[in-house]
C-alpha cells in the first residue's frame, strides 16, 4: 500500500493542530469577550479533529504502511512520543471543558482562569519536542 496519502494526512494534521493551538494562544486572555469564546470553541473543535487525524494516520504509519511495526515498537523514543501525545491530549481536555462551561457565565466579558492560559501555553511549548523525537526515531536512534 502506498503511504503517500497517509503521510500527507499526518503532516496536514500536524500543521492544522499547530495552527489552531497558536491561534488559541493568541486569542486567549483573562478577560474574554463572548464573541471570542465562540471563536475559541470552534478552534478547539478543529484542534480536536486535527489530533484525531494525527492519531489515525500515525497508527496507520506504525501498524500498516512504511517501516515494519517492530522498527517503532522496539524504540523507547517512539513510546516517549506516544506518551507525550497522550499527555498533551489529556491536558487539552481541561481547557476544553472550562471553555464550554464559560458559555454558561452571564455577561459579554468572561473571566478565564489563569490555569487555562498556563495549560494552553504548556501544550504549545510541548509541541517543540515532537519534531525532535520524530527525527531521532526516523534516524533509528533508540533502536538496539
Amino acid at each position: 500500500m502506498d503511504d503517500t496519502l497517509i503521510r500527507y494526512a499526518h503532516f496536514l494534521g500536524i500543521m492544522l493542530l499547530t495552527a489552531m493551538l497558536v491561534v488559541q494562544n493568541l486569542l486567549l486572555s483573562r478577560q474574554l469577550p463572548r464573541s471570542e469564546l465562540r471563536r475559541l470553541l470552534l478552534l478547539d473543535r478543529v484542534y480536536g479533529l486535527a489530533a484525531m487525524v494525527i492519531l489515525a494516520a500515525g497508527l496507520m504509519l506504525w501498524l500498516m504502511v512504511g517501516k515494519p511495526p517492530e522498527f517503532y515498537s522496539a524504540n523507547p523514543l517512539f513510546h516517549a512520543k506516544l506518551g507525550l501525545f497522550g499527555v498533551v491530549a489529556m491536558m487539552s481536555l481541561f481547557p476544553t471543558v472550562a471553555l464550554l462551561r464559560l458559555q454558561r457565565q452571564p455577561g459579554e466579558v468572561l473571566v478565564v482562569s489563569p490555569s487555562i492560559l498556563r495549560i494552553k501555553r504548556l501544550e504549545l511549548a510541548l509541541l517543540i519536542i515532537f519534531p525532535l523525537l520524530a527525527v531521532l526515531i526516523a534516524k533509528g536512534v533508540g533502536n538496539s
